[in-house]
């Protein structure tokens, strides 16, 4: 692809808006892993006793079920972009490549 091409994509309107869409989500799904990430690290380095309690059986703390929970979020968010990306994403991906004939 010429370089002609890729600033007339990169200048249009379509392709902008699918940056901007993009950018966008991830934006807000990192700040939503991070604040619960940094959450869990803030209750461990100030309240630490917490998780002493125990919760299942007789040796499993919150702990457990609190860092299954980390990476099911984790999971969780991935799954929210992928599904994002694949509906509306990619549909302004096909769009921006019949506009530009690719």
């Amino acid at each position: 692809m010429d370089q002609t091409t890729v600033d007339k994509i990169q200048q249009s309107e379509s392709f902008q808006t699918l940056v901007k869409h993009r950018s966008s989500l991830a934006l807000k799904l990192t700040v939503v892993m991070l604040v619960i990430y940094f959450g869990f690290i803030a209750l461990i380095a100030f309240d630490p006793t917490f998780f002493q309690m125990i919760v299942i059986g007789s040796n499993i703390t919150v702990g457990v079920p609190m860092g299954v929970g980390i990476i099911l979020a984790a999971f969780l968010l991935t799954g929210i972009y992928v599904r994002k990306a694949n509906s509306d994403f990619d549909a302004l991906s096909d769009q921006i490549k019949a506009e530009n004939k690719l």
